[in-house]
């Protein structure tokens, strides 16, 4: 019999060619998701009484929305980049609508972060206060309305590409995303208010930690075998430590978190941390993907053998 063929690739080169993108895009998708769902804590603080938490949240989510913008205008070179990117609307792209979703966002956080800033100044408590207190609530909740979006799109817009191994998580990434974001600004929380007002920050770092976990599980199994490049390499290395911050910091939170400021404060540095390797983590197994040639032909082969197979 006729051994079968090994694929090679022509001279071994790349299939897919691997994104031209930089560390700044993960750092890009992790301050977003971070000033999501420090959009979210603010607004609810807000609502229930709590004036540090509200603050916290608020002013992290203007720094982190701050933070992503300069890393996402570092990677497109000008300034002007993104503006032009707002000259179309195309609801079958994720970029596009991502790019109309900060625009929606970036308003009512920036605003509602302002006004905390305002407060700060002296004489914040007097007439400008209570202007901006007026100015703040519904900024706030307009940001926190749009949050869901900002902390998911960018799991969307890796999973349409041709990479291997973001395509093939394309069923669990964004939410493997938005827990993660869920988890750092909870953390963030943690770190920034203090414990008697910090109880929502906990619960949304622990539901966001565990969260995470299991669908992070869930997203290895389905991928296939480009699921090998989350445990190989830098990208392995990153997931290895983002999955043990993501469990300690939860753990801490959940156990430690409501009595102890420094665990609470341990607790947060870790989920953040942990959040950031997730993301620098995909990314890095997505590029390992796309320079090896078998994560794109094996899993074509395979759906090809399946589909040609006889019916028994």
């Amino acid at each position: 019999m006729v051994p079968e063929a090994e694929f090679t690739s022509y001279y071994g080169r790349p299939i897919v060619r691997p994104a031209p993108w930089k560390a700044e895009i993960p750092a890009y998708m992790f301050f977003g998701g971070l000033a999501a769902g420090s959009s979210l804590l603010g607004a609810g603080a807000d609502l229930t009484g709590r004036p540090a938490l509200r603050r916290a949240g608020r002013l992290a989510a203007l720094g982190a929305l701050g933070a992503s913008m300069v890393a996402l205008v570092h990677d497109l070179g000008r300034p002007e980049r993104f503006l032009n990117m707002m000259r179309v609307a195309k609801p079958t792209s994720p970029m596009s609508i991502g790019t109309w979703i900060l625009a929606a966002y970036g308003p009512g956080a920036g605003l509602a972060g302002a006004a905390e800033l305002a407060r700060l100044l002296p004489g914040g408590g007097g007439r400008l206060g209570r202007l901006t207190g007026w100015l703040g609530r519904p900024a706030g909740i307009a940001a926190a309305a749009v949050a869901p979006g900002v902390a998911s799109y960018t799991g969307v817009l890796l999973a349409d590409t041709a990479t291997p191994a973001w395509h093939s998580a394309y069923r669990e990434l964004p939410a493997v995303f938005v827990s993660s974001a869920a988890a750092a600004s909870g953390g963030l929380g943690m770190i920034c208010a203090p414990v008697t007002q910090a109880a929502p920050a906990r619960r949304l770092a622990v539901a966001g930690a565990a969260a995470e976990l299991v669908l992070e599980h869930r997203m290895e199994q389905s991928m296939g075998l480009s699921a090998e490049t989350m445990h190989t390499g830098k990208a392995g290395r990153l997931m290895t430590a983002a999955r043990w911050l993501t469990a300690a910091g939860g753990l801490g939170a959940l156990l430690l978190g409501r009595r102890s400021r420094p665990a609470a404060v341990g607790s947060g540095i870790a989920l953040m941390a942990g959040s950031a390797c997730t993301r620098f983590g995909v990314f890095e197994a997505g590029q390992a993907s796309a320079r090896d040639p078998k994560y794109t032909v094996v899993p074509q082969r395979e759906r090809l053998d399946r589909r040609n197979a006889p019916n028994p």
